[in-house]
């Protein structure tokens, strides 16, 4: 693994920044020197362990000034992060797998505890059978409960969003946590030059975490984690609702003061376009699928084809205000799941009838098409998308598609 000591100077890199060969987890961690982060807190579950392998070398090498606790459990490192947000102190944990199920006690009552807690989670295959590749159920698990979630798809991104997230988590209109996933392998442990930005960059970004009279000191005398009766719990949901709503446009503002400091970013935070602006039909999906997507696209462009793609980057808060209309001009929309949702409409992965809702107050709601792939960490194949970009096309040109989900690439 490389240090930040190993560094290359290249051209293209804006005056001021350096870059590294580093994985995604490495680039969070990284990230976490470059915003001070004060406390974090480690129990190791691969693949999200390589982030806190990395912390520690460069707490080792003197490189960063932070506790390191290693907890003997996923549960006691979730609580331990958290006790210490409640205190002012800027944290991050994380997790893969059955690791996060593991601390769903402590995941479950942060976001009510309004804790702006961010935490990586490397995502994994939950158990049985014993897997350790990419699949997106372990984050979604917790889609529900108040944590803001984003997929990252580099390693750039990884540590970029990783001070947006704390950027916007922390903003007193939010005070929520925020996990970010990476999928395992394909990003958690795969290298790539990452520009690493000068601190007084962050520093412009990011301003210091304080918790104003929310503080637990014992100057400021406050209870935290009351038993509410039932005639209160209502009003309690009700603001924690309040703050996700919030969150869309600070992290809006966050996102063009990014762009403007760190010379980087465009298009909607929410979402990345690729080849949409005159595609009939496009695909959607979630984290490191958009690589062999994106080729897919490519090469079927070479062929003539009008085919786009859109990757949802938050998936909470979801953008339904500008997917809809977004989706809505398209001659049928193919939604890609690394995850499953059994039982559910159409028998469909979660995203796909996240989307289904988005395009159910458009005018025009085009045949959406919903696959999953990839579960275990299998790969995503280039002629598995050519058959999806195939599949959807069919429903566009008959202007309906079938009611039933379709697994790609599965073994009879």
């Amino acid at each position: 693994m490389a240090t930040l000591d190993q560094v290359i100077t290249r051209p293209e890199v804006a005056a001021g920044e350096t870059e590294a060969l580093i994985s995604g987890s490495e680039a969070v961690a990284v990230a976490t020197k470059l915003a001070d982060v004060d406390v974090l807190t480690a129990y190791p579950i691969r693949p999200y362990d390589t982030l806190m392998q990395y912390v520690s070398k460069q707490i080792a090498n003197g490189e960063q000034d932070a506790e390191y606790i290693v907890a003997e459990s996923e549960h006691s490192q979730f609580e331990i992060a958290k006790h210490a947000e409640a205190v002012g102190a800027r944290a991050m944990c994380g997790s893969s797998g059955v690791g996060w199920c593991h601390a769903f006690e402590c995941i479950a009552v942060t976001p009510a505890l309004r804790m702006p807690l961010v935490a990586m989670v490397g995502n994994r295959a939950l158990d049985d059978p014993g897997a350790f590749g990419t699949e997106h159920n372990d984050a979604l698990a917790a889609r529900d409960l108040g944590w803001m979630h984003v997929w990252v798809d580099t390693a750039q991104e990884a540590l970029d969003t990783t001070l947006i997230a704390y950027r916007v988590a922390e903003n007193r209109k939010v005070f929520l946590p925020c996990a970010i996933s990476t999928d395992g392998a394909f990003l958690t442990h795969s290298q790539t030059l990452v520009k690493i930005p000068p601190k007084a960059w962050v520093q412009e970004f990011l301003p210091p975490y304080k918790r104003g009279n929310l503080q637990l000191h014992p100057d400021n005398p406050i209870t935290i984690a009351p038993q509410a009766n039932e005639d209160w719990l209502m009003e309690i949901r009700r603001q924690t609702d309040e703050a996700m709503r919030n969150a869309r446009g600070v992290l809006q503002e966050a996102w063009e003061d990014f762009g403007r400091i760190f010379h980087r970013g465009e298009g909607s935070p929410f979402f990345e376009e690729y080849y949409t602006e005159d595609a009939e039909v496009v695909l959607v999906g979630m984290g490191t699928l958009s690589l062999p997507v994106k080729v897919a696209v490519r090469k079927l462009r070479d062929q003539g084809q009008k085919v786009g793609f859109v990757r949802v980057r938050w998936f909470r808060p979801f953008d339904f205000e500008h997917l809809g209309p977004l989706l809505d001009r398209f001659g049928a929309v193919g939604v890609i799941d690394r995850d499953f949702s059994m039982g559910s409409p159409y028998n469909s992965g979660v995203l796909a009838n996240e989307i289904r809702a988005a395009l159910y107050t458009q005018k025009r709601r085009p045949p959406v098409l919903s696959f999953i792939v990839g579960l275990g960490g299998r790969e995503v194949t280039i002629p598995g998308v050519e058959e999806m970009f195939g599949k959807v096309s069919k429903a566009a040109e008959k202007g309906v598609g079938p009611n039933d989900t379709d697994w790609i690439e599965v073994r009879n």
